[in-house]
């Protein structure tokens, strides 16, 4: 699930789910939706190969990778095919589609309060701060 937290300088996405690569993939998603993409019919793949020292700082890495793929390369990644996920590293095909622009600049992912964190009813959650 993925809820828009609304502030005056950044956008704040809460980001929930059952595993650690259902928060990754569902902040792909929510990432990608913060962008606006005018997307294409043509489908496009992208590795990425993410090493952090740990689960939260490898989730905005992973996301800043995406980020900037999408700017460089004008592609908007809906899902992730993971090859390896651990609290230290990821591996992963981004698919997605080309992009012509993007409605909305999102510059950064930011670590500024981020945590993932196990809740008590075992879902997994964690609020990115992103700089628009």
């Amino acid at each position: 699930m993925i809820e828009v937290i609304e502030h005056t300088a950044d956008v704040r996405l809460r980001i929930t789910g059952g595993s650690i690569e259902a928060i990754f993939r569902e902040a792909l998603r929510g990432t990608m939706q913060l962008l606006h993409p005018h997307v294409a019919a043509s489908e496009v793949e992208r590795e990425v190969d993410v090493t952090s020292a740990d689960r939260t700082t490898l989730l905005i890495d992973f996301l800043n990778e995406a980020l900037s793929n999408a700017h460089v390369h004008r592609e908007a990644y809906d899902d992730a095919a993971f090859r390896l996920l651990s609290d230290t590293r990821a591996v992963a095909r981004l698919l997605g589609r080309a992009s012509s622009s993007f409605g909305e600049d999102v510059k950064a992912v930011t670590y500024h309060g981020a945590e993932v964190r196990l809740e008590p009813e075992g879902m997994f959650s964690v609020t990115i701060v992103y700089d628009i």
